[in-house]
């Protein structure tokens, strides 16, 4: 194999190599992402639309605190 041939090679799998990663990367944070959200939409409308009070108001209070409208 020529050395023009070695460094060809080289170069794809090096590139091959950084696609893998920059794929794993999007998919981390889409990953990352799909959690918050559900994070988010579980503490908006599972623990600030909960019948109890004292969870209701916990909540009320949180999205206050960091200056969430809520009403």
């Amino acid at each position: 194999m020529s050395q023009i041939q070695q460094s060809a090679r080289s170069s794809v799998v090096a590139d091959t190599s950084e696609f893998s990663n920059a794929s794993q990367t999007i998919s981390s944070r889409t990953t990352q992402i799909l959690a918050a959200g559900l994070l988010g939409l579980a503490i908006v409308f599972a623990v600030g639309l909960s019948p109890m009070d004292v969870v209701h108001n916990a909540a009320h209070d949180t999205r206050h605190a960091i200056a969430f409208p809520c009403h």
